[in-house]
């Protein structure tokens, strides 16, 4: 018997294990927060399979994501990063990554982790919608809202609202599985 999914990954391989292994699931450490952070600023004006297909290019030239080495990122690594092919080269998007893992050390410093700070937006629950279609899911909301403008206040570049409430999904702190979905209950 077939497994029912949310209709966004369905027929796409990886889109599907992507789907079936970690969209949803709630992540609590940085390390991976800052990788889907990453990713969905990447994403931004783009389809996420489009950067999924990047992730280990991603991973590869970011140095697996590390905030602090990212962080010391001089003008020469930004250039070779935007010759980099197997990456989106957008240079503001590149250049934001520092900013970002800048940002992110400074939220971490203030709050302990990354992880105290955002997920105290939901008090550290996740909020479980009950979408029948995938395509109901809002692209933002007032709380998305919210996180992106305190973002931005904290130095946080390529975080509005959508940016963030996709990242939001991704990382657990919102349910948006379809309700028939096998993965609804399990997350």
């Amino acid at each position: 018997m077939e497994k029912h999914r949310c209709g966004w990954c369905v027929g796409d391989d990886l889109y599907e294990a992507y789907h079936d292994l970690e969209w949803g699931v709630p992540v609590k450490d940085d390390a991976t927060l800052f990788e889907f952070l990453i990713l969905e600023t990447f994403q931004a004006g783009l389809s996420w399979i489009t950067v999924l297909r990047k992730r280990e290019n991603f991973r590869n030239a970011f140095d697996g994501f590390d905030y602090n080495t990212i962080a010391n990122y001089t003008a020469s690594k930004l250039e070779e990063l935007a010759q980099d092919t197997g990456i989106i080269r957008n240079k503001l998007k590149i250049k934001a990554t520092v900013s970002n893992a800048q940002a992110f050390i400074k939220v971490q410093e203030e709050f302990g982790s990354f992880s105290n700070y955002i997920w105290g937006f939901v008090d550290g629950k996740p909020i479980k919608n009950q979408l029948s279609y995938y395509k109901d899911a809002p692209a933002n909301t007032p709380l998305s809202d919210a996180i992106s403008k305190d973002l931005k206040k904290r130095g946080f570049k390529f975080v509005g609202s959508t940016v963030i409430y996709a990242h939001m999904q991704a990382t657990g702190m919102i349910n948006d599985h379809e309700v028939q979905c096998f993965r609804y209950n399990e997350v």
